[in-house]
């Protein structure tokens, strides 16, 4: 049996939600190592670059050396998206561009020019792909607090691969495949669950972070997301950190969250509304323990608590 205020196992009141100055700060500093190991490949591929382009006495021998196009067209400025768009004689203006206006006038220090123009490009890339790297952060931690719980109550679970959409069994090593995965499916009480990321959900028209459904993949699958009566529990996952977002995190949430309930109103079904936050200030808190304690939330919890998290997880798995 799921208690009717499962919040009530790991909250004693709002206060318990505000993210604390220690959890912000190690969050800052998990952003920053994930932004390192993010930029390795780059580092590597410039030191690459470098390397043969060395081999160059002048600028216009960068044309004769193989094997460094996509360089020469990064450190010009073209992203790997604009590739695809180009022809191949776009693709030499673009480089003998970059080597009349910007290699030539380096002189001497043009492998160095070219080096800096490259990283330039793929720190741009670099910080696009980080800005969602909060929201990334927070699955990998709660879905490694999920299969923790999965793995020591013994209930045998299969996951989605992001990419592929292939589901794999269990194995006795699982380490690190919260870096590529997207659902998870188990069976509660002996029937399934399935429980899956950043779903576009029909009924509702818009991408919801978290959903847990009480049908295994296939069925899913056969269903497309639009019987209403499989949803079980649908929730909001926000994992900035940054305490200026806060507030805007948990607004967001909080019209995502209204508009389900809406949709499933309307169909006469209520599923589990629950939020989970890295960033929660003391106003939002307040308002957030208000809907646990008005039965508008279910269950809510801060990301950056193990206790909190390792109770919303057990919460979720004994649906």
């Amino acid at each position: 049996m799921t208690p009717s205020r499962p919040y009530q196992n790991h909250l004693r009141s709002g206060n318990d939600l505000v993210t604390t100055y220690e959890a912000t700060r190690a969050g800052f500093v998990a952003l920053a190592l994930e932004k390192n190991r993010r930029a390795t490949p780059y580092v590597a591929e410039a030191r690459a670059l470098q390397e043969a382009a060395s081999k160059a006495r002048t600028p216009a021998d960068l044309l004769s050396i193989k094997g460094i196009e996509s360089g020469l067209l990064t450190a010009a400025g073209l992203s790997d998206k604009a590739l695809v768009h180009l022809h191949p004689e776009d693709k030499r203006e673009a480089i003998t561009n970059l080597i009349k206006n910007f290699l030539e006038p380096a002189g001497e220090k043009f492998v160095e020019e070219l080096v800096f123009r490259f990283l330039l490009t793929r720190g741009d890339a670099l910080g696009g792909s980080m800005r969602n790297i909060g929201g990334v952060l927070a699955q990998r931690k709660l879905t490694r607090a999920i299969v923790s719980t999965l793995t020591i109550a013994g209930i045998r679970y299969r996951w989605q691969h992001a990419k592929t959409r292939q589901w794999v069994d269990m194995t006795d090593d699982d380490s690190e495949i919260e870096f590529s995965l997207r659902g998870l499916s188990w069976e509660s009480g002996g029937k399934p669950r399935t429980l899956i990321y950043n779903l576009n959900v029909p009924l509702v028209k818009n991408n919801i972070d978290m959903c847990l459904f009480n049908l295994g993949p296939n069925e899913l699958q056969a269903t497309r997301y639009k019987s209403a009566r499989s949803y079980i529990a649908l929730g909001e996952l926000k994992g900035g950190i940054d305490p200026a977002g806060a507030d805007e995190h948990w607004k967001t949430a909080r019209a995502a969250l209204d508009r389900i309930r809406e949709a499933f109103a309307n169909v006469s079904h209520s599923p589990y509304l629950f939020f989970i936050g890295a960033a929660i200030e003391k106003r939002m808190a307040t308002e957030i323990w208000d809907q646990l304690e008005k039965g508008v939330l279910t269950n809510a919890a801060n990301l950056n608590d193990p206790n909190q998290i390792a109770s919303v997880s057990r919460w979720l798995c004994m649906l």
